[in-house]
């Protein structure tokens, strides 16, 4: 394999504290098997970006302690309500929230992947979120003869994007479907690591049918294998999202003891981890 294939801890320990770590959105191949083990090993002081929206792994993280900051433009788990433990962690303070929208997380993220240093976004005009963020900039349009106003947006390029794909092969070009945007990830950020359900024999991107919906070696930085990696969530047609489990995790996670408890019976901790937790609390 020309990318490094790892164990998943291994992967995990690939992300240093204190990284911005980009995570797609709980229905978009969202990496928490690699999630979990980043708990396991105590990351801290992670600054996430959802790309677009947060969720199931973002509210894992939080809650374990390993997040200092998130940019995002939601949080859900979806028809499970709240996110508990990032509302705890707003309403608490102890998470830096920086409030985007959809198109301006894809716009900055586009920008990093075109490597120039903002782009133009219209639909941010007459939001409240003009005000709020000192980093955007609004201008007159230099093409227009009328007044035209249009907001920059600056780049975004993350650390570290983390995926998981159903399948990578033994190059390290890793297949995606149809979750285009996660190509953009890649390309902004400057590493990516991949769990994948399996790794298969052939090179995807010369087989005409996968060719379109893989992520390049070139933008992979490491692989591990991670077999239903996504769950409870669902990955693509592989498998569905296990919402019994989901609902159950919505429900414990309203209390600090409730999380633990939850994470400790659902996903492999060691005793580090569950210190990183109960000193989160």
């Amino acid at each position: 394999m020309t990318v490094p294939l790892l164990d998943l801890d291994a992967l995990a320990a690939r992300v240093p504290d204190g990284a911005t770590v980009a995570l797609p959105p709980d229905t978009s191949l969202c990496p928490v098997a690699l999630a979990a083990a980043l708990i396991r090993r105590g990351a801290r002081n992670l600054h996430l970006i959802g790309v677009p929206v947060s969720g199931f792994a973002t509210d894992l993280l939080i809650g374990a302690g390993c997040v200092a900051r998130l940019t995002t433009s939601a949080v859900t788990l979806g028809e499970a309500g709240l996110a508990p433990r990032f509302t705890a962690a707003f309403r608490a303070g102890t998470v830096v929230i920086e409030d985007w929208t959809c198109p301006a997380v894809h716009t900055a993220l586009q920008a990093a992947e075109k490597g120039v240093p903002f782009l133009p976004l219209r639909g941010l005009i007459g939001s409240d979120l003009i005000a709020a963020r000192t980093d955007w900039r609004v201008i007159d349009n230099p093409f227009s003869a009328a007044p035209d106003s249009i907001v920059l947006v600056p780049a975004l390029s993350p650390d570290v994007a983390l995926i998981h794909a159903a399948l990578a092969d033994r190059a390290g070009n890793v297949w995606v479907g149809r979750r285009r945007e996660l190509a953009t990830i890649a390309h902004a950020s400057k590493a990516t690591l991949v769990t994948v359900e399996r790794v298969v024999e052939g090179n995807l991107i010369e087989d005409e049918r996968m060719a379109p919906g893989v992520i390049s070696s070139l933008y992979v930085s490491a692989v591990a294998v991670a077999e239903h990696g996504a769950w409870p969530l669902g990955l693509l047609d592989l498998y569905g999202p296990d919402q019994a489990a989901i609902e159950s995790y919505a429900r414990a996670a309203r209390t600090e003891e409730g999380f633990r408890a939850w994470l400790a019976t659902n996903l492999p901790l060691t005793a580090r981890s569950a210190d990183v937790a109960s000193a989160a609390a």
